[in-house]
């Protein structure tokens, strides 16, 4: 490892307590999307205090923040998330389902981890700018609402992310590996009907159903099935059925719908036939529509010449080690769930030849902990899910990495990812993370032609241009 990323990565280090620190407040404020205000206000106190230039509330988002060092170019942006999910408060360490608070939230996605992690790289970063006196600029974005809000594409909206030469960012995984491939794009709407009640024996006549128009809409769009592409999803849930009387013609009802498909430009227009059949349903019950957005993300967009980036960083750094105390917590934990015997990471997912070595390393480690760099894979790998990250990767070169944070085949969303995003693991996942970002960024800085490449790259990939799914009206919303 050369100097300059030397530099970065011993800062990373130096600031370890920082990082762990960060990574554990935030776990405990666990904050639901889009009301992050302790947290987001942790990072910037945390972030003015070493040095850098915050900026508070971007894009008429109140939780979001960016906060940079240096000047000039090139611009590298580091992504970083803080919010929890309901319902998940748990124990941390612990073995078995224990709620700290009954009903609270935790941070079920490992969050606190991901901006602990990004914190630590930018200040690695810092470090290198400093003492190398290389023009550039790193900024941290804060981004909140991942889980149901998806600031990162109000920002591309407002054409943010375009100001960065390279966006890199990293999530919390059951494997060490570089994310490559596609995802699928989301777009969420909730669908609020009103009508008149009624006594629905006495005088039926006089009723309007919305509880009707709910379901006649959701009849309608199970007929769409049959009419869209073969990686698009609908899915929905009923958010008001209206009351609990059946005697009573139900006056208002509401459905919460989310719609994907592999590129943005599909989701919008597979939102525009969800959107035809809610206006029929309410024409067929004489009832009205009310339409909420609440948000939308694109489909992600690979960028090879960052991902192997990223990979030879990780390589030259390996992944994070662990004590026999806290193999043998994560080997008891990954006990209290089925399919911890799956065989992670992209590779194994798509190439026979990657599954069988994967495979291997495993048996070879012996453990719960996938403590092992898993290969890289740059073929055609596809990810059903969302994240906003994908519209970041719309409009800037963007790569990202998964470092271990919880045993395999963990669960998402689970008390047993709080349990480990609380823990010694998780904060281990988080620090490695930092020193891989920053090394990998170091390089960006030092190798004008690794972002001309990466540009190059994006300039062909993205040759049709940016279908953002906000309109321009919207705000950040969460469902009534």
């Amino acid at each position: 490892m050369n100097h300059s990323k030397q530099t970065a990565v011993s800062a990373v280090g130096t600031k370890k307590e920082l990082i762990c620190a960060a990574a554990e407040q935030i776990w405990n404020y666990a904050e639901l999307s889009l009301q992050e205000e302790k947290s987001a206000s942790y990072y910037c106190s945390v972030l003015e205090k070493e040095g850098f230039r915050v900026e508070k509330g971007i894009c008429g988002i109140e939780t979001a923040f960016s906060a940079s060092y240096g000047s000039g170019s090139p611009r590298i942006g580091i992504l970083a998330e803080y919010d929890a999910l309901s319902g998940l408060s748990q124990e941390a360490g612990s073995l078995e389902r224990r709620e700290l608070t009954p009903g609270g939230c935790g941070h079920g996605c490992g969050h606190n981890l991901l901006g602990a992690g990004a914190l630590g790289a930018v200040l690695g970063v810092k470090a290198y700018l400093e003492e190398s006196g290389h023009e550039g600029t790193v900024i941290l974005y804060g981004c909140p609402g991942e889980e149901g809000g998806a600031s990162k594409a109000f920002m591309a909206r407002d054409g943010l992310w375009k100001t960065l030469d390279a966006a890199l960012t990293w999530h919390p995984e059951d494997v060490n590996d570089v994310w490559t491939g596609s995802t699928n794009s989301c777009i969420q709407t909730q669908y609020k009907f009103t009508g008149i009640a009624s006594h629905a024996s006495g005088a039926p006549e006089k009723g309007r159903s919305a509880l009707d128009a709910v379901e006649l809409m959701n009849i309608g769009v199970q007929f769409l099935r049959e009419h869209m592409g073969d990686r698009a999803r609908i899915h929905y849930a009923i958010t008001d059925a209206g009351g609990i009387s059946p005697n009573v013609v139900q006056p208002r009802a509401s459905v919460l719908y989310m719609v994907r498909s592999n590129h943005v430009a599909e989701a919008v227009e597979l939102q525009a036939r969800v959107d035809r059949i809610a206006d029929g349903a309410a024409l067929m019950t004489d009832t009205v529509l009310e339409r909420k957005f609440i948000d939308g993300m694109a489909d992600l967009v690979s960028n090879s010449v960052l991902e192997k980036v990223l990979y030879e960083n990780f390589r030259e750094l390996g992944v994070p080690s662990h004590t026999p105390e806290e193999l043998e917590f994560t080997d008891q934990l990954s006990r209290t769930y089925s399919g911890n015997d799956h065989v992670p990471g992209a590779g194994a997912e798509n190439d026979p030849l990657l599954r069988e070595q994967v495979a291997q390393m495993q048996k070879d480690f012996g453990h719960a902990m996938n403590d092992f760099l898993a290969p890289l894979y740059q073929g055609d790998a596809f990810e059903p899910g969302s994240t906003d990250v994908g519209d970041v990767s719309q409009l800037t070169p963007t790569a990202q990495i998964h470092v271990a944070a919880w045993p395999n085949g963990c669960p998402g969303h689970s008390w047993q990812n709080v349990s480990c995003a609380g823990s010694s693991v998780g904060r281990k996942a988080a620090v490695h993370a930092a020193k891989v970002l920053a090394a990998a960024a170091v390089d960006l800085f030092e190798k004008p032609e690794l972002l001309n490449e990466a540009r190059a790259e994006f300039e062909k990939r993205m040759a049709a241009g940016y279908v953002c799914p906000i309109p321009e009206d919207a705000v950040p919303a969460i469902p009534d």
